[in-house]
């Protein structure tokens, strides 16, 4: 790793929320920003990064997801699915900031709509749209996937859409890119993770180390991970759209490689537990079917690993704060959820105990 540990475990201290807007500044005039989404995980960083430099930000959604969550801001009715943008029409933002396209034809839609209404488009869009992401440096310039007219044709919703999720995504970006131009703005991230995330595939790893005990995990734990703090994410968004920065952008950690030790090492001693681990090869894994990235969060089988290169996104303004700190805000959110939750990602207690009991009596 190429930045030091001290770098990499930071401080467990609250960030104050001014220096969490390194780098941006108060607008000098009210601005108006549009977001499609805005109510659920990553929608509400940008919109309060945006409120805090002055933005008037309106909301553009279904009104089902945390309807409440923004009581103070306009909020504009409609529905992707059915193409419903009609409370759309006829008004004007500096920028908008695309959370929710996931079919390419809700994407061209809106933005055609909005081509002449709108200074900039930023659209969020995934690293999952790269056909190769085991490469050792994936960049913005990777091939990304393709899809046929009949398929365009067919995800009507965003539930088809989300069936071939990158190269719909991929398709998405060619069409902010078409309409747009120069005016577009296409941010990439990888596994975005903090409060508020329900996938839960980062949220098991603090809570399973928090939890003590002997862990289950792979056994090559200098393997690279890679994510983003969701709040750091949010702040990009904002950055490009004040800035006026075209392009596209790979958005994922960090300045040097971490690893899956130091991120098990740093839930350790961040939360001060006396949970220890046990490694397995990949060969177990595969025999005993767990599923790369979900059953077992964040572990991809060799060959399946690539490197996410994110220098321009750097040199643009993407700014990492301590994973320690992820860890901390995370499982403070998570202890606010209903204390029956289960999670959506991770080995439960009994499998991890089914999985140990045989590995250690192969191991005899």
């Amino acid at each position: 790793m190429n930045t030091s540990r001290r770098d990499f475990l930071g401080s467990v201290a609250a960030v104050p929320f001014a220096a969490a807007l390194s780098g941006l500044a108060p607008r000098t005039r009210p601005g108006r920003l549009l977001v499609l989404g805005g109510t659920r995980f990553l929608g509400p960083p940008i919109v309060r990064t945006a409120e805090a430099l002055g933005y008037e930000v309106t909301l553009f959604n279904r009104g089902k997801s945390n309807p409440a969550r923004f009581p103070k801001l306009e909020q504009l009715e409609g529905d992707r699915d059915t193409g419903n943008l009609e409370s759309l029409r006829g008004r004007k933002w500096d920028a908008v900031i695309d959370t929710s396209g996931y079919a390419p034809k809700h994407v061209e839609q809106s933005c055609n709509l909005l081509k002449d209404s709108v200074g900039r488009y930023l659209f969020v869009s995934t690293v999952s749209v790269y056909t190769d992401q085991s490469a050792a440096s994936v960049d913005e310039s990777t091939p990304t996937g393709i899809i046929t007219p009949e398929e365009f044709e067919a995800a009507t919703t965003i539930k088809a859409a989300v069936a071939n999720y990158g190269p719909m995504k991929a398709e998405c970006d060619r069409i902010v890119e078409r309409i747009f131009g120069a005016r577009a703005t296409v941010v990439r991230p990888g596994l975005i993770v903090g409060p508020d995330d329900s996938s839960d595939r980062f949220t098991y790893w603090p809570l399973r180390i928090l939890r003590g005990g002997v862990a289950l995990v792979p056994e090559d734990l200098q393997a690279e991970v890679q994510f983003v703090d969701v709040r750091d994410l949010g702040d990009f968004c904002v950055k490009l759209v004040q800035d006026q920065v075209g392009g596209i952008f790979n958005a994922v950690g960090f300045r040097g490689r971490v690893s899956f030790a130091d991120l098990l090492s740093t839930c350790k001693l961040t939360l001060n537990t006396e949970a220890t681990w046990e490694s397995v090869s990949e060969a177990f894994l595969r025999e005993h079917k767990v599923r790369p990235y979900t059953e077992l969060p964040l572990w991809l089988p060799k060959g399946q690993r690539g490197h996410f290169a994110v220098e321009k996104a750097i040199a643009a303004g993407l700014s990492f704060r301590s994973v320690a700190e992820t860890i901390v805000d995370t499982v403070a959110w998570h202890k606010t959820r209903p204390a029956d939750t289960k999670l959506r990602a991770g080995l439960t207690p009994e499998r991890e105990a089914e999985l140990q009991k045989a590995w250690r009596s192969r191991s005899k």
